[in-house]
């Protein structure tokens, strides 16, 4: 964790005071809401119970809602007229829909029967009872008159009557469109008004022999009433909104308004309101999903008060402020029958206003004081973690990767503790300078100073040979001039890696294509790697860069022979070129033993090797030339990596080159 991090956790450790005024205002508000719940709730009792004294007939079980059309509708079969009723559809058993509506003077009806077979027929004809027909049952109090609906064809039919209804006014046969569809087939019919149709019923006849009759009962039809809604408005408060509803929480009556007459309140202002939002006020419930005019309330409030419990949930209002208190408490019978639910809603300001202004302020107080002394804090926090990491960047920073002393330390005049540290990081960093710059030039010191030492050897064991020794003691001179010849090879190597290093910096740049350099090279490595295979995968197009052919091919010749050195008689190695978003890959792999886990960080470094001793071999590995591929990449602006094969089966070197920095001309 960071430092600022740290002191802001410290600062916040003061946060314990205010939350505890915080809670206290939290549970006040609590118990001012569950005040005005319960004062709400005993009224929308009270008012249930007035309703049943005053006579008011609700429905005791499940019925047909007759909503009020939006416009005229015309008897056509079709579901045109019928769109904005469409999702208020009275589902039957998932085989089919109905929609009701009625004006002054109809009542229509709209039927949708989902049917994929087909087996019509008219209803006078005498195999109608074994086709596709709807049994359609109208009532009237007890009285009950029934009529098969039944066409061969798309259009308009006439149902006849099952029973004799003459005698009580209904119609001896009745008319309406059907049409058929892909899905099944609808009916639309319209009746009279003055039949006083009480209730509705039907049974859906499917001719498919796997498929149920659907028996819907004869239930009474639901209407929005005014007479019922000026009831309700007769006894209901003001400031209060009231939703009578039936079985199936259909909308029978509604009165009054969230908003009362000739009274306005003081809004508390919008900091208030946001402080109350977002830290006292517990959560609120989602907002209705149903608008004034919509002739159902389904909502889990409303069926839990139609199965028999009070429900009671607190919402936003729409004026900024507000909150609105929504009690459903269900309306028994004089006989203590359930016969619906009513629903009472209340805007209020005064929860708001009432969740005690001094503790607001004291509150805000607090904070105030907090988040200055938090923003004080966490300022010093920053600076400090700002100049920390002005140190570590340095730290890192001041001793290049070859060993190069990169610059001076920042913070070294300050008079605090980081600015001793600095000078001690300082001191330290050159210090390491000195000493690497020290072995880096030893090397070439010692090349130098061996050379006069290796020639007095040399030309004094030339001497001695001239000289005549006896056949005993010429072994003896053999080991002493293959010893020397060692000693003249290391020190060539040491001077030759001084001269590399200047040859890099010193390279110049030029524009040429990768892929016919690493054509050429392949060709050359075939000879010198035989019996081992050489692979080449370059792509078709050229590849252009900008760098020094020559560098590249020195990195190339290091790392082939790297390779010859580890891969098998019967082994691969593979040369292979990509170029992704200016960037060129070359990748050198080779079969053979994987990379020890502790050295693959530091192959590339300088006087490293991961060969073992091959005891008396002539040419001695010094461990220089994978630090050679290094510098000549790093020359051209990219980075060099060593990874063992997925499998296993080897290794393989990755060069990632960007190019020599293009020169411009003064």
């Amino acid at each position: 964790m960071s430092l600022r991090r740290k002191l802001l956790l410290v600062a916040l450790s003061t946060l314990v005071l205010p939350l505890v005024g915080l809670l206290y205002v939290r549970q006040m508000e609590s118990l001012l809401r569950r005040g005005q719940a319960q004062a709400l709730t005993a009224s929308a009792q009270t008012l249930a119970r007035a309703l049943v004294a005053a006579g008011a007939v609700l429905p005791r079980q499940r019925g047909w809602f007759v909503q009020r059309p939006s416009g005229p509708i015309t008897i056509d079969g079709y579901a045109d007229d019928w769109g904005p009723l469409t999702p208020w559809a009275q589902r039957l058993d998932g085989r089919g829909r109905l929609m009701l509506a009625q004006d002054a003077s109809w009542l229509y009806l709209f039927l949708t029967v989902d049917d994929t077979t087909r087996t019509r027929s008219d209803a006078d004809a005498p195999e109608a009872m074994q086709a596709d027909h709807v049994i359609l049952i109208l009532a009237r109090g007890p009285l009950r008159c029934r009529y098969l609906i039944a066409s061969a064809a798309p259009g308009g039919f006439v149902a006849p009557a099952r029973n004799d209804c003459s005698a009580y006014g209904f119609p001896g046969h009745l008319q309406g469109q059907w049409q058929d569809d892909g899905s099944g087939y609808r009916i639309e019919m319209r009746l009279p008004r003055t039949l006083g149709i009480t209730g509705l019923g039907m049974v859906l006849h499917d001719a498919d022999p796997a498929v149920a009759d659907l028996d819907e009962p004869v239930r009474p039809l639901l209407a929005y009433s005014g007479a019922l809604s000026a009831s309700l408005a007769r006894l209901l408060p003001g400031g209060v909104q009231a939703r009578l509803l039936a079985p199936g929480a259909w909308l029978l009556a509604t009165a009054g308004s969230l908003h009362a007459d000739g009274t306005a309140q003081r809004r508390p202002g919008w900091l208030a309101y946001t402080v109350y939002r977002l830290l006292i006020a517990a959560p609120f419930d989602p907002a209705q999903p149903w608008t004034e005019d919509a002739p159902r309330l389904d909502t889990p409030r409303v069926r839990a008060a139609l199965a028999g419990q009070t429900a009671v949930s607190w919402t936003q209002g729409e004026r900024r402020g507000s909150v609105v208190l929504s009690v459903t408490v269900p309306v028994f019978g004089a006989d203590g029958q359930h016969e619906g639910a009513l629903q009472l809603e209340q805007a209020s300001l005064a929860v708001p206003l009432l969740a005690n202004h001094a503790l607001y302020a004291l509150l805000l107080a607090s904070l105030g004081v907090l988040l200055v002394a938090g923003l004080v804090l966490f300022g010093f926090a920053t600076r400090l973690s700002m100049r920390l990491g002005r140190l570590r960047n340095a730290a890192e920073q001041a001793q290049a990767h070859d060993g190069h002393y990169a610059g001076a330390f920042p913070l070294r005049g300050d008079r605090d503790e980081l600015g001793d540290l600095a000078r001690s990081f300082e001191r330290l960093t050159r210090a390491v300078a000195g000493y690497t710059e020290y072995l880096r030039t030893l090397a070439s010191k010692l090349s130098h100073e061996l050379n006069t030492p290796l020639a007095i050897v040399k030309s004094s064991l030339d001497n001695l040979e001239q000289a005549g020794l006896p056949a005993a003691g010429r072994p003896y001179l053999q080991r002493a001039r293959d010893g020397v010849t060692r000693m003249g090879v290391l020190v060539r190597a040491m001077s030759e890696a001084s001269r590399i290093e200047r040859a890099i910096e010193a390279g110049e740049g030029e524009d040429f294509d990768l892929c016919e350099l690493l054509r050429g090279c392949a060709e050359g490595y075939r000879a010198l790697a035989a019996p081992r295979r050489v692979l080449l995968e370059v792509p078709g197009a050229p590849v252009r860069m900008h760098g020094a052919p020559e560098l590249i091919a020195q990195a190339l010749d290091k790392l082939f022979g790297n390779a010859v050195s580890f891969t098998p008689d019967d082994g691969w190695i593979r040369l292979a070129l990509r170029s992704v978003d200016g960037e060129a890959t070359i990748e050198m792999a080779n079969q053979g033993p994987p990379l020890p886990a502790t050295m693959q960080g530091r192959l590339f470094d300088s006087l490293v090797s991961v060969r073992e001793d091959r005891g008396h071999e002539q040419t001695p590995h010094l461990g220089l030339g994978l630090y050679v591929v290094r510098l000549i990449v790093e020359r051209h602006q990219g980075r060099v990596e060593a990874r063992n094969l997925d499998d296993g089966s080897g290794v393989v070197f990755t060069l990632h080159l960007h190019g020599l920095p293009r020169q411009r001309l003064a």
